[in-house]
């Protein structure tokens, strides 16, 4: 857990010893603000929608969602969604991108191979990035998709410009606009993105599993709270169309709260969730802990 827990102690602390001096009320509303924004680009949008299709949505909703997931600066729409599309095909075998399981040996040591690999790792292995029409097509079909891949770099200056020219709208000097950048833009980043490999890590290997999926995929609470409901990981292996990931009342899916407030709306439709019958057909009659 220490992958998870230590990040965010140490940017709180680091709250605490900045705070009134290079910590103000303004980079603690644009870090939140910020991250919880970019962060459903890509619960909601890049990984339930673009990746599983967990409902269907206007083009003013998609393209909204998928900007704000590039700003999360964790690559173009089609580059993550094939990687995740790959990592679910394979998932915890040979060719998954980026499973803890397969190929780090045994033991101990195997074990933190493992973890790391799965954390941060696959990225600058050669497994990683799948980027192509087998796990894409029906994204790389799509023009406005395409249009917002090929301004990728575009996103990543708004995710940086906005904190700053809002730190320094109100701040009234470029020391405002960059504490505004840090705290806001970098920090920001940070954190989300070390919050997100988490599910990559952290959920493939510590947690339970409450339904039978054909991997190790597990249901993480600290995750889930970080990552607004994408640490019931083993619900959404076992489920993986589902737009709704926390399938208890207990298990907190801000990503779930946001579709149906969506979907009041009329602004997403044919939104997916397993029934009763099908919880039960999966459902573990032991769990398995961690």
């Amino acid at each position: 857990m220490i992958a998870v827990v230590v990040p965010p102690l140490g940017i709180v602390l680091a709250m605490g010893l900045l705070w009134g001096i290079a910590f103000h009320w303004v980079d603690l509303a644009l870090l939140a603000v910020m991250y919880v924004l970019c962060a459903f680009g890509t619960t909601i949008g890049f990984h339930r929608f673009f990746t599983h299709r967990g409902f269907e949505a206007r083009a003013p909703v998609k393209a909204v969602l998928a900007i704000l997931g590039c700003m999360t600066m964790q690559g173009p729409v089609t580059q993550w969604v094939t990687d995740h599309r790959k990592h679910h095909a394979l998932s915890d075998k040979p060719g998954d991108p980026h499973s803890p399981h397969v190929g780090h040996g045994d033991g101990a040591w195997g074990a933190v191979r493992g973890f790391v690999h799965a954390h941060v790792g696959w990225m600058f292995s050669n497994m990683g990035m799948e980027q192509g029409r087998q796990y894409g097509r029906d994204l790389y079909d799509d023009r406005l998709i395409r249009t917002i891949d090929r301004l990728y770099l575009v996103w990543v200056v708004l995710t940086l410009g906005i904190p700053f020219a809002i730190g320094y709208a109100i701040g009234g000097t470029w020391q405002a606009g960059l504490e505004g950048l840090v705290w806001g833009g970098l920090i920001r980043i940070f954190a989300y993105q070390h919050a997100t490999f988490s599910v990559n890590s952290i959920c493939h290997m510590f947690g339970r599993q409450d339904y039978r999926s054909r991997d190790e995929a597990r249901n993480n609470w600290v995750v889930a709270v970080l990552v607004f409901g994408e640490g019931w990981h083993n619900n959404h292996h076992a489920f993986p169309v589902s737009a709704r990931h926390g399938l208890r009342r207990w298990q907190l899916d801000m990503s779930w709260w946001v579709i149906r407030g969506l979907e009041k709306l009329r602004l997403v439709w044919d939104v997916k969730v397993p029934d009763v019958a099908q919880l039960e057909r999966r459902r573990l009659q032991s769990h398995s802990g961690s």
